[in-house]
């Protein structure tokens, strides 16, 4: 029977504290983040909306983010429910899962699509919160699903890639990914290259390119290798999303590289040492991630060259970075907001909020923050 271990993040770091020893007697010292740095020059952004949700297990790396349609915005509590906000007001709030909801949001086509973790993928209507359908997935949905040409794409925990009609939720196609025996708890969302084509992350540090209309691959390649003794020093996760800009795919992984693919040739342009399990942000010539230790790093995206590396939020458990007008910023662990000059990479300013940063995104230059104690928020620059 093949089975595949899915291990939570901090579980695997101390696991790798621990391989290698002997001993019966093991101490192992626990990693302190580094103190939040001082600032001398305070640029701060302003909240402009703020809900409370309930919180989730800081063990579990959910990855519910916040979603935004036709001036509407959708929210999931991992309790089970799903709420609609416009402004401040609450539009409608359904309770769709008992058992909680481990993915989501994505909002498209009048649809808001969330997911759990025995697979139930669900749809509500924008409108009115009405459930229009529900499938069954075989594997839990850990990451948000990608609506395009009337489809619903989605990652399974197992491997499965499956497209369920937007109109009725039936099943198209489905793709198995390979499997591997062990990798870290979560996946990546499917993501767009253009209006037919997709990319999936896998486990197994490759990536496919599927014809979302069909399901048929078009392409695969490896873009991360990882050279450890065990079982668990070669995880090689790639847990962040991929992201395309032009002919170019960039990828992230755990104990793995930072690598730009050219989708034209399907070459490798570079790739250097660099574990994260974030997506990274590609803004102009400029790539930056926040690796697994706390660097923030900035390469040039045709070349590789390391523009700057700021190293002063060490171990404070980086969220994904993304640019916010002309200011980088990345989350951590106490709910912190750091604004980052992505010329220099120099800290620049914070704003706060509440709870280890799980989710970044930025929607018509806003910026929409989830944290594992259930704050959502909506922020804008100054």
């Amino acid at each position: 029977m093949n089975r595949k271990f899915k291990i939570p993040f901090a579980l695997t770091i101390l696991t790798l504290a621990l391989v290698g020893c002997s001993s019966n007697k093991v101490k192992v010292e626990k990693v302190k983040p580094n103190p939040v740095p001082k600032i001398t020059e305070i640029t701060g952004i302003a909240p402009v909306f703020s809900q409370s949700v309930s919180s989730s297990s800081e063990k579990d790396p959910l990855r519910l983010q916040l979603d935004a349609n036709n001036g509407t915005v959708f929210v999931a509590d991992p309790k089970g429910k799903v709420i609609a906000y416009q402004g401040k007001q609450r539009l409608w709030e359904k309770k769709v899962s008992k058992l909680g909801l481990s993915a989501g949001v994505e909002a498209a086509n009048n649809l808001v699509i969330v997911g759990n973790t025995k697979g139930e993928l669900f749809a509500l209507d924008q409108s009115t919160g009405e459930q229009m359908w529900t499938a069954q997935l075989p594997g839990a949905i850990l990451s948000p699903s990608l609506v395009i040409n009337n489809l619903v794409i989605t990652v399974s925990n197992d491997g499965t890639v499956t497209a369920n009609s937007v109109a009725d939720g039936q099943q198209v196609w489905a793709y198995a990914l390979p499997q591997v025996q062990f990798s870290l708890r979560g996946n990546a969302s499917p993501v767009a290259i253009d209006d037919r084509a997709i990319v999936v992350a896998s486990s197994n540090a490759y990536v496919y390119v599927i014809d979302s209309l069909t399901g048929t691959p078009l392409m695969q390649r490896r873009v991360a290798l990882s050279d450890g003794r065990s079982e668990i020093q070669r995880l090689n996760d790639i847990d962040g999303d991929p992201v395309v800009v032009g002919q170019f795919l960039v990828t992230t992984s755990y104990q793995g590289q930072v690598t730009v693919l050219n989708l034209a040739d399907q070459q490798v342009v570079w790739s250097e040492n660099s574990s994260s399990t974030k997506r990274p942000e590609v803004v102009g010539n400029g790539v930056f991630v926040a690796s697994t230790d706390g660097k923030l790093t900035a390469y040039e995206i045709t070349s590789g060259q390391k523009l700057w590396e700021n190293d002063q939020l060490l171990n404070r458990k980086l969220s994904n970075p993304v640019m916010l007008g002309t200011n980088l910023i990345v989350g951590d662990l106490d709910g912190y907001l750091h604004i980052v000059d992505p010329s220099s990479g120099m800290l620049v300013g914070r704003s706060k909020t509440s709870g280890e940063v799980r989710s970044l995104r930025v929607i018509d230059n806003q910026l929409y923050v989830a944290t594992q104690k259930g704050a959502v928020s909506v922020w804008q620059n100054r």
